[in-house]
């Protein structure tokens, strides 16, 4: 059966037709939209569609097919050649400018040098961790005699810690009984789990509209379709929460309850009540990733801890507080699930890292991250003020100040487009965060995320500033961009 019949072509600056038409269609063979052995439109019907030639079509063709991306079978049609290409994920959804690309800010902020400013990355400065106590923890641990640092973890995740971190969510009011804990290398690793452990292609997600970017390209990985719910310094929008849950019946809804990326919202008690209850009537699961949670002050509510761990999947980690490069991550889950998902995790990673699981207990044990937290709080409370006053100042606005957590989500003066100014600062040296990355909708184009830790330096705000003065949206050579190939219809995006 013919794949549908993408829209009329409008070819970006710089290609001709035919490679439009081509790129057009390894667009969605790379994102997977297009799978091994689907059948392409015939060449009338695709030139009728896309308002091109026949000609300009039968080219294209011609092109794909030397390449190897299609094959032609005599009185039959074009189909995608049987071996799948390396998936695409920047070919999933909606085509952006590279410079302003969820995953093009992560690769950026991680390739920069000291030179950079990075105001939109999502990490503490070096110098406000711990590297001192870790290395004295390192050693410690090195010291300790079957310490087993040339083998492979238990299955589980490392015993001594899981029955610490067990106390630790007990503190938040999150009943997790060590047996219940399940590590792995990262939160992020712990997330791409979940999808495995929970996920078929074609299933619907819930995600806040904005929220974090990487759960956008994670999930497009497991080939899901991905529904926004408005998300603003209340929580969520409970209204459109109702409606999604009644019209997509998602497989589960994957969000943060507290310190939210990138609003820095915290959920009150009635509206962590009232997601679990709208769940509940619409048999749907949720995902909490709370790998913010030690930034708060106070514990606030927490979803797994009013629901007990029933319908609620609690993710969290210490990368963002205590070091990036021994990374965890900690799932505690409902007791039935756990042999389930330990085997897939062996499947698939065999064992997590038994050595930076070993530090990190350490590190917890002795008694250091308390005070390190303690330091880390009030460095960003004051680091918050300063960094909002200045936005201010800029023109920009912050309608909800965070009490806790480094991100800042600022509006922009009406008129400003936020990732025409991220392309203008990148070019002067500054990493920005624009809205529109964390906005499923794209509904976000006159915001930024700003990591209050990151902004010390008088040159975010000169340049912010330099930026913002530079006029409208252009693309890296100063000229506006034309309006994207429109892909749709070859295939179905997820």
């Amino acid at each position: 059966m013919d794949q549908p019949i993408p829209e009329r072509l409008r070819p970006e600056e710089g290609l001709t037709r035919v490679e439009a038409v081509m790129a057009a269609i390894e667009a969605r063979i790379s994102g997977r939209a297009l799978s091994p052995g689907a059948k392409l439109p015939s060449i009338r019907g695709l030139a009728e569609s896309m308002g091109v030639s026949k000609s300009t079509v039968v080219e294209a063709y011609d092109r794909l097919l030397a390449q190897g991306s299609i094959v032609s079978r005599p009185g039959s049609g074009f189909y995608v050649a049987s071996r799948a290409q390396p998936l695409c994920l920047a070919s999933i959804g909606p085509r952006l400018d590279r410079e302003v690309d969820p995953l093009w800010i992560a690769r950026q902020s991680l390739e920069a040098g000291a030179a950079m400013l990075k105001p939109g990355c999502g990490w503490l400065p070096p110098d406000w961790m711990p590297d001192a106590d870790l290395r004295r923890a390192l050693r410690q641990v090195g010291r300790e005699r079957g310490s087993g640092l040339t083998d492979y973890d238990a299955p589980q995740g490392l015993p001594p810690l899981r029955q610490h971190l067990a106390l630790r969510l007990s503190e938040r009011g999150i009943p997790a009984h060590p047996d219940q804990i399940v590590l792995t290398d990262s939160t992020t690793q712990a997330l791409d789990l979940i999808g495995r452990f929970l996920l078929d292609p074609g299933d619907t997600v819930l995600v806040d509209d904005p929220c974090y970017f990487n759960f956008h390209a994670l999930l497009r990985a497991h080939r899901v379709k991905v529904v926004g719910v408005p998300f603003g310094a209340g929580g969520p929008d409970l209204a459109a929460l109702e409606q999604t849950l009644a019209a997509h019946r998602p497989r589960f809804y994957l969000t943060n309850s507290g310190l939210h990326n990138p609003t820095g919202a915290s959920l009150t008690p009635a509206a962590v009540h009232r997601v679990l209850k709208l769940a509940e009537a619409h048999d749907t699961l949720i995902v909490e990733d709370d790998v913010y949670a030690d930034f708060e002050t106070e514990p606030g509510p927490r979803l797994a801890g009013f629901d007990g761990l029933e319908r609620v999947i609690h993710i969290g980690g210490f990368s963002k507080t205590l070091s990036a490069a021994a990374r965890i991550g900690v799932i505690a889950l409902r007791p039935d699930w756990v042999e389930r998902l330990v085997d897939l995790k062996l499947a698939v990673s065999l064992s997590s890292g038994r050595l930076n699981a070993a530090l990190i207990h350490r590190f917890l044990a002795d008694g250091h991250y308390r005070h390190h937290l303690d330091a880390i709080r009030a460095r960003l409370a004051e680091a918050r003020g300063r960094a909002v006053a200045r936005l201010t100042e800029a023109g920009l606005s912050v309608p909800l100040v965070p009490k806790a957590g480094m991100f800042v989500w600022a509006k922009l003066p009406e008129g400003l487009d936020a990732a025409a100014i991220s392309r203008r600062a990148l070019a002067r040296g500054v990493v920005l965060a624009p809205g529109n990355v964390f906005s499923l909708s794209q509904g976000a184009a006159d915001h930024l995320r700003f990591n209050v830790a990151q902004c010390a330096d008088p040159r975010v705000f000169s340049e912010l500033e330099r930026a913002m003065a530079g006029g409208g949206p252009a693309d890296r050579n100063g000229s506006s961009r034309s309006a994207p190939i429109s892909t749709r219809g070859i295939g179905d995006e997820v």
